[in-house]
């Protein structure tokens, strides 16, 4: 039986996994799901493209990356998949928790793991009646976020958004209420109001990598990619901050293989990315005038690896752009200030171990231009031993 490989598009994560599958000597299965016809009937199912038939491509194939972008469709992939009798990578029921934070904060909250201190309101800040009038909760809705968080700074989050979209801070009562005007009812905040208080972080956050393989216990990587810099209180990398790799205390880690059992559940194989905040609450031993100081001396050599990133022959000559990658990444890793500011990180989660919260997990994290790079994790590699790891215990 095979492995097989779904996505919309090859993008540089999906080239990667090929070609880290064809250093495995592992023969991946293209499986379209975009233009597709998905048919069901008596005599069985049929999966087909206007120019392909791929119903017997999927029925010899026994475990499928799912690797579709769009949450909703690699939902829809992962219900279709495992109804047609195949194991995902991740299963649907990772990926349905995945798919809203609310789900994924309550995983986490019932496993008594620790989280940010969140309210959830399930009603829509513009209610529409059956006769035309306007409904307006969003004075209600302040007024909860206010009362439960106890007036603290209020981060309104969309329910399932991601790269930091819609994430907005709020540090009075004037400042919140345009923001719940300004939520609309949509793909990624389908019902009510999400917000958490400020977590009092410095100026990072982490993303870490838990899988799991077949008939094992979950395995945290002693590594994670840290998103640093001081360009917004979001450090996320889409909002121009800056990528280190730096090495996670054991504490972290158990947490975070916890965080994996209670998404995960009892399924068989799945790759999960975590993304943490570590509380610091000013126990900082260095200036953050300094600490800019030290970025700003940094940019040219990150500023360089973006360059490689936005080079359009990734498309036509990935292995030629992806030495470019590993080359620019390589200069980046090597200058002083990076280093400087790797050693901060990590004693600053030394330091503030116990005061991590969990706040989100992905199931189908990007990881070929900044997490292998920096954070010397390939998850292609985790994917497909977890895919291994099902059909050798069958």
């Amino acid at each position: 039986m095979s492995i097989g490989i779904l996505f919309e598009s090859s993008e540089t994560d999906e080239k990667g996994i090929n070609m880290t599958a064809e250093q495995m000597g592992i023969d991946l299965v293209y499986i379209p799901f975009r233009k597709v016809a998905v048919r069901l009937d008596e005599h069985g199912y049929s999966i087909r493209t206007k120019a392909k038939d791929y119903t017997k491509v999927i029925k010899d194939i026994k475990v499928v990356l799912n690797r579709a972008q769009s949450k909703n469709r690699r939902l829809f992939a992962a219900n279709v998949l495992e109804a047609f009798g195949k194991h995902v990578i991740n299963p649907q029921c990772v990926e349905y928790a995945c798919f809203s934070k609310l789900r994924t904060l309550l995983h986490f909250w019932q496993a008594g793991l620790p989280t940010p201190e969140t309210v959830y309101v399930p009603v829509d800040s513009t209610e529409k009646t059956l006769d035309g009038r306007e409904i307006h909760n969003e004075g209600d809705i302040a007024d909860l976020f206010l009362m439960e968080l106890n007036h603290q700074n209020i981060v309104v989050k969309p329910d399932a958004g991601t790269h930091g979209k819609g994430v907005q801070l709020a540090k009075e009562r004037n400042e919140l209420l345009p923001i719940l005007r300004d939520i609309q009812p949509s793909i990624i905040n389908p019902v009510g109001v999400l917000a958490q208080k400020l977590v009092q972080k410095w100026f990072y956050d982490l993303r870490i990598i838990v899988t799991k393989e077949d008939r094992k216990a979950p395995y945290c990587y002693p590594t994670a990619l840290a998103r640093a810099g001081f360009k917004d209180f979001r450090t996320n990398t889409f909002l121009g901050n800056m990528v280190v790799g730096v090495n996670l205390p054991s504490h972290i880690r158990e947490v975070a293989a916890k965080c994996g059992k209670a998404m995960g559940g009892d399924s068989k194989a799945y790759l999960l990315a975590f993304d943490a905040m570590v509380g610091v609450n000013g126990n900082k031993d260095v200036e953050d005038e300094h600490l800019m100081e030290e970025f700003e001396k940094l940019e040219p050599s990150f500023d360089a690896v973006k360059k490689v990133k936005g080079d359009k022959t990734k498309r036509t000559s990935f292995p030629a752009w992806n030495r470019k990658l590993e080359a620019a990444f390589e200069n980046y890793k090597s200058q002083e200030p990076y280093l400087y500011i790797k050693d901060v990180i990590e004693d600053s989660m030394e330091k503030n171990k116990h005061n991590i919260v969990f706040h989100e997990a992905n199931a189908c994290p990007e990881f070929w231009e900044q997490t292998r790079l920096a954070a010397g994790i390939n998850i292609a590699e985790a994917l497909l031993k977890g895919a291994q790891s099902i059909i050798n215990n069958e």
